[in-house]
């Protein structure tokens, strides 16, 4: 298998359909998806399934029960190759550096990835900007997908592909 670009961590995502989105996402540009639990769903989900359609035998997938099984294999304090997204972080998404082998984090739909998680993340925590003040957040699948492209742009692997 081909190293992937980078990787996006979904932590407690609670909706298959946006997992099964992210899923087709991570086959299509090379990427690790790691879901870290609890998920709201089974991976055995008609609905995750028919999202990621039958590109499933195509997706790197790697599950964790939770973050500290997570967290305990890839030392994310510890790591300049960590970056979360969050409505709450200060930095646009577009400030972030991107390289090889980051690891891209999202939190859950509902809850994102919380304050007490970012308050020790803050300087590698980065948002996406809302224009409308009525909007609290973006779709989970549309926000990896902002963000996985602009570290593609960033990597140089998006010219020369047709």
């Amino acid at each position: 298998m081909i190293a992937p670009a980078f990787h996006v961590v979904l932590v407690r995502p609670e909706i298959p359909q946006n997992t099964g989105s992210i899923a087709r996402l991570a086959a299509a540009t090379r990427t690790r998806l790691h879901l870290v639990g609890p998920l709201g769903f089974s991976l055995e989900d008609r609905y995750l399934k028919r999202a990621g359609l039958d590109y499933w035998p195509l997706v790197d997938l790697r599950t964790y029960t939770g973050w500290g099984e997570f967290d305990a294999i890839f030392d994310s304090a510890h790591s300049p190759r960590f970056k979360y997204f969050s409505t709450h972080a200060e930095k646009s998404y577009l400030d972030a550096e991107y390289r090889p082998g980051d690891f891209l984090v999202f939190g859950s739909e509902t809850k994102g990835l919380g304050a007490d998680f970012l308050s020790s993340r803050r300087d590698a925590s980065y948002r996406i900007p809302i224009f409308e003040p009525g909007v609290r957040s973006l779709n989970l699948a549309n926000a990896v997908s902002i963000v996985a492209y602009e570290a593609l742009r960033q990597m140089g692997l998006l010219a020369g592909v047709v």
